[in-house]
């Protein structure tokens, strides 16, 4: 068995997703924990073929789910991987955990893999889309779910990080295949980060992450979404939108990748918004 990291993973009817997932990593013989949320489909019994340790919690939100894993499995390596059941490992960043050695970052508390986001088949590689840094490898008992963000989770450390650029995680979720599927999911989340803008507007909800543009990518991020947060609402999508688009070449990316720019970069941050003066309607909160 792998002595240097295990593998933590959420579910819920990810049939579809999981074999791909499973079998990326079957060979790094690692440990492997699955929080699902309450499958219907044949996810616990892939699962199962696999060899995961599972466990059932019922879903409230992404950052708190993380938050539950990693708190209730008992998990004895120094290192662990969490990853969503749509991605996959690619052979690049296979060979690059096959060679890691724990002795080789006793300095380090933290890895950002590089994710390819692929829409429909297509891959997003403009729009601000690519490169993208994900902390995805974290030291058991250091790194943690932030549970200041409702919907835009990550997972924090502190202490010392590092990029693996050519490390890739893919990707894709062929659910989203369905448009029908992509605008209902969209607009469930939509409702979560209405609430915890307005939140924020109310100085409810703080950033875990230090706000600073020459940072690691959480804490660039971190800058980036507070000049967000005091753009005016219903116009920042149209800016956002023409951002990626122009600014970030989101052009190029062909028409699939012009739709999800829209999508992803407008229809949905429009929705926010609008959702969002609804909450300051009905509640009369004073921006």
């Amino acid at each position: 068995m792998n002595s240097n990291f295990s593998f933590v993973i959420l579910t819920y009817n990810e049939e579809i997703h999981l074999p791909r997932l499973l079998k990326s990593i079957k060979d790094l013989n690692a440990a492997i924990y699955i929080l699902d949320s309450g499958s219907t489909d044949h996810t616990l019994a892939i699962a199962k073929d696999f060899n995961a340790e599972t466990k059932i919690n019922p879903f409230e939100n992404h950052p708190k789910q993380w938050d539950f894993a990693l708190k209730n499995f008992n998990i004895k390596t120094p290192w662990i991987i969490g990853l969503d059941a749509d991605q996959i490992v690619t052979t690049e960043l296979y060979l690059m955990l096959q060679n890691f050695k724990n002795d080789d970052y006793l300095s380090i508390n933290g890895i950002y893999f590089n994710r390819k986001n692929y829409f429909k088949g297509t891959w997003i590689k403009y729009g601000g889309f690519y490169p993208k840094y994900l902390l995805k490898m974290f030291r058991t008992g250091i790194g943690y779910s932030d549970l200041n963000e409702n919907m835009d989770h990550r997972f924090i450390v502190n202490g010392e990080t590092t990029i693996w650029k050519n490390g890739h995680l893919i990707e894709e979720n062929l659910k989203e295949n369905e448009i029908s599927f992509w605008i209902s999911k969209h607009n469930r989340y939509s409702d979560l980060i209405a609430q915890e803008e307005v939140d924020r507007f109310k100085n409810l909800r703080s950033q875990s992450n230090r706000a600073d543009f020459f940072g690691n990518p959480d804490e660039r991020n971190a800058y980036l979404k507070k000049v967000w947060w005091k753009l005016p609402l219903g116009f920042r999508p149209f800016l956002y939108f023409g951002y990626r688009l122009i600014f970030k070449l989101g052009v190029l990316d062909g028409s699939t990748g012009v739709l999800f720019h829209f999508l992803q970069g407008f229809w949905f941050r429009l929705i926010v918004d609008v959702k969002m003066k609804e909450i300051i309607k009905s509640k009369d909160v004073n921006l």
